[in-house]
């Protein structure tokens, strides 16, 4: 699959629900996929208690329920249209998976097409310095 696939797919995906006044569903998508080639979804979780949840790490929960962790690829794109990185605690929880999963491509622009990799987000992790000491 490739990044304008899974970027359409993230988009999708990026729709809006409101399932009460203390949860709204949507306005970040994300598009994973795997060495297993398959795509995994997932959709931000907004609430007023502050527990919500990136769309990023409800796709990889939705990803390790069939028991796969190794991520190839990953696409988050905003309501808007507009591509967005991971943030710092998805990264963390990607990074976490296993170490492989720094090879993952995240797109970042796809005309011109820019991919980064996540050790690029991740440059200095701090299991790494506790390893060194």
């Amino acid at each position: 699959m490739d990044f304008k696939e899974l970027y359409e797919e993230a988009f999708k995906t990026s729709k809006e629900t409101y399932f009460s006044k203390d949860l709204e569903v949507g306005s970040v998508g994300c598009a994973i996929f795997t060495e297993t080639n398959h795509l995994y979804l997932g959709k931000n979780l907004d609430m007023s208690s502050s527990i919500g949840m990136c769309a990023e790490r409800n796709a990889i929960s939705s990803m390790l329920t069939y028991e796969v962790s190794k991520i190839t690829k990953m696409v988050c794109v905003h309501k808007s249209g507009k591509i967005i990185l991971p943030c710092g605690a998805c990264r963390e929880f990607m990074k976490q998976l296993e170490d492989l999963t720094v090879d993952t491509e995240i797109l970042v622009s796809l005309e011109p097409l820019k991919v980064v990799k996540l050790n690029e987000l991740l440059p200095s992790w701090w299991r790494d310095d506790l390893k060194k000491n």
